[in-house]
């Protein structure tokens, strides 16, 4: 908008030389057109007669023919409209107004009235020839401004009580001294009932014509210089003796400034009005500017359109300071605008990546929509499921986890996904992996429901929830060492059915201890495939394009790419990790541990096992928990090793559970700590899934042990 109003203002002022040589023709050529000519007429008391009026014995060139006037016995000019003759009593140049008076009106007779009506349409009809003049519209018009309209009605019956706009004819007096009375049946005509019977009424105003009463008929319409209530009829004779006003510049007025025409002679006998055609073809600024040098030099109506020293200098000046304020604004409301239209890309392309997002769920959806896939749901049915979304099981950054029931009667835990941006890609990979995987130690996935950004996984409910609060827990709820020890085991044998129970493997990316899920017999699943990856079997590394697990779990490789490549080792080293809390019911990573030697327990867990002594995380533990719990050790120190070669497979892993601990090597110590790994965030951004596996359905397969 700034932009196009600057763009006006510099055209202004570089269109001023050529107004100026525009306005210099046609100043000298009215000068020759009128000024040597055409001097003015005279009629009766009518002085000054002038362009554009003439007189039909003046010269043809004088004045124009449209406004030819006639001199009656040289003593009043007249001008006939409509076929009949009104009297000129007064022009008025300053104005443009000239006030005619019908001829048919007599002074002290108010019987007499105009023949014929008078309005805008029929003087439109009568000057249509001149409305096609060359350059301009030149007709008379009646000066509404402070007029108003006579309607004179006669009516068969008498109004007892007319409104107040509507006047009674009986105090009329005709010639001859004969009042019209309303109230006689007499035959004697009344003044707008002319030569028949009724009771002539006069209505007062141009906006009421449509109220004429019943059985009245319209004799007559005119114009009068005024609006009139409360008035007798003798002074709207009155009125009609004195006349009323046309205007012959009616169209160049509607343009003025301050009730101000800006038209001189010059562009009247040139047939066309300057600002107006400045105005229409060069804009309203053109105009504003072009009549601020030229105009106000004479009276109040018109001007001379010639440049005036004093009045250029005040324009340059006020000019050049517009222009400086307008650049200012300009800039200082460019920078909210240029902020504005930023949000708005952002808006834009925040809306076609969900957008996209939607898109491709939907595909993936309907592309496998025969694959055994789980139940959908749709999002009242969820609703319906939770209660209402009553029962909160607990809040992740994920969304929220809510206890649900089927219409079997089985109970359902409910995982709402928030709208962060990755939950998209979250929603595909537990879909595509869990969807088609049914084992004893893995969560089994129910059904889903997603519609536009509303998006919910339903699994089988786990009335213990997380192994979490028991490895961890400060209330006295530790289970012995044996089941722990059968948890772990179950939690390896799910993941080496992810790493080779299928035609494709499974890499998890995200074991710890909130995603092992216990049931009502303490069976552990594993759950929370979000940040899952498929890959062909015979990958031995795979590509990633970021970091992805949770801190404390992650395996080095992810950060080190030197110490080897990505691939089903990093779940090893999570279950390591996991594996080593198990033993130890504490974070690995523990500030506030009773010796500096423990604050990284899988350090000094290797200290003790190597120097022969028993690690008792339970005072009342048998030689075959401390057994076991030794075992365990060194399967998690086998694990976590530092570089990926050095670990051994789940298979390997779940093999080394079941076997005698007397067995085992002591593996080195872990070379890494810790404090040495660094992480900007829990859980990495992750690429998209790859097509799920086809053939880990109904699996119920079970490691020997």
């Amino acid at each position: 908008m700034f932009s196009r109003v600057l763009r006006h203002l510099f055209g202004a002022y570089a269109a001023l030389p050529f107004l100026v040589i525009l306005s210099s023709h046609h100043t000298s050529s009215a000068t020759r057109n009128t000024g040597n000519y055409c001097p003015p007429s005279s009629c009766g008391n009518i002085h000054n007669i002038s362009y554009p009026f003439r007189l039909n014995t003046d010269h043809k060139n004088c004045g124009n023919k449209y406004f030819e006037l006639a001199c009656e016995n040289n003593s009043r000019p007249t001008l006939y409209l409509n076929m009949e003759k009104y009297y000129v009593q007064a022009i008025n140049y300053s104005d443009f107004t000239i006030r005619l008076v019908s001829a048919a009106v007599q002074k002290d007779d108010c019987f007499s009235l105009p023949h014929q009506s008078l309005t805008q349409e029929g003087l439109r009809s009568e000057y249509e020839e001149g409305l096609r003049s060359e350059y301009g519209i030149y007709y008379y018009k009646i000066n509404w401004t402070d007029s108003s309209v006579l309607t004179f009605l006669c009516c068969e019956n008498q109004m007892l009580n007319p409104p107040d706009y509507i006047m009674d004819a009986s105090s009329c007096k005709n010639g001859s001294g004969t009042t019209y009375d309303s109230s006689s049946s007499s035959s004697i005509s009344s003044p707008s009932c002319v030569n028949m019977e009724g009771h002539s009424y006069v209505m007062v105003g141009e906006d009421i014509i449509q109220d004429v009463p019943d059985l009245c008929r319209i004799n007559l319409i005119y114009p009068v210089p005024e609006n009139m209530r409360n008035m007798t009829y003798t002074d709207v004779h009155d009125i009609l003796v004195y006349g009323f006003e046309l205007s012959w510049l009616s169209i160049c007025c509607h343009y003025s400034i301050k009730n101000r025409c800006n038209l001189d002679e010059a562009t009247m006998k040139n047939n066309y009005c300057l600002p107006y055609i400045i105005e229409n073809y060069l804009g309203k600024l053109f105009k504003l500017y072009f009549e601020a040098i030229f105009c106000p030099t004479i009276g109040d109506n018109y001007c001379d359109y010639r440049i005036h020293p004093s009045n250029l200098a005040i324009f340059l000046i006020s000019f050049s300071i517009e222009m400086l304020v307008f650049i200012v604004i300009y800039h200082v409301l460019l920078f909210p605008c240029g902020l504005l239209c930023l949000l708005t890309l952002l808006i834009y392309k925040w809306r076609r990546r969900h957008l996209s997002m939607y898109e491709d769920i939907e595909k993936f959806l309907q592309s496998h929509d025969n694959d055994l896939m789980p139940i959908r749901y749709t999002y009242s049915e969820i609703k319906k499921i939770t209660n209402g979304f009553k029962d909160k099981l607990g809040e992740g950054g994920f969304g929220s986890v809510y206890k649900g029931k089927l219409r079997s009667g089985r109970f359902a835990a409910v995982k709402l996904l928030g709208n962060s941006k990755a939950n998209g890609q979250d929603f595909i990979h537990e879909v595509a992996t869990i969807g088609r995987i049914h084992h004893v130690n893995v969560v089994q996935l129910i059904g889903f429901t997603v519609e536009g950004s509303k998006r919910a996984l339903i699994y089988e409910f786990m009335p213990n929830g997380s192994l979490e609060k028991y490895i961890f827990s400060k209330q006295g709820i530790v289970p012995r060492s044996e089941k722990i020890y059968e948890i772990s085991l179950g939690v390896a044998r799910g993941i080496e059915y992810l790493h080779q129970g299928c035609d494709i493997q499974i890499l998890h990316f995200d074991i710890k201890p909130h995603n092992i899920l216990l049931n009502d017999k303490f069976v552990p699943k594993i759950s929370d495939f979000g940040l899952a990856k498929l890959y062909p079997t015979n990958n031995n590394t795979v590509p990633l394009t970021a970091a992805r697990g949770t801190i404390g779990y992650m395996a080095p490789e992810l950060f080190y790419k030197n110490i080897g490549g990505v691939s089903y080792k990093a779940d090893v080293y999570s279950f390591g990790m996991l594996l080593m809390e198990m033993v130890g019911r504490r974070k690995n990573l523990n500030a506030l541990a009773n010796h500096s030697s423990q604050i990284y327990f899988p350090s000094w867990a290797h200290d003790q096992v190597s120097a022969g002594k028993d690690i008792e995380v339970q005072e009342d533990a048998t030689e075959h928990e401390k057994k076991t719990t030794k075992k365990m050790i060194i399967v998690a120190l086998w694990c976590i090793q530092l570089k990926p070669v050095d670990r051994p497979s789940m298979h390997k892993a779940a093999e080394m559970l079941e076997s005698d601990v007397e067995s085992l090597r002591m593996p080195p110590k872990p070379f890494l700590t810790p404090h040495q790994m660094s992480g900007d965030d829990d859980r990495a951004n992750h690429t998209k899934l790859s097509n799920p596996p086809n053939d880990c359905i109904d699996s119920s397969y079970q490691f020997g042990r």
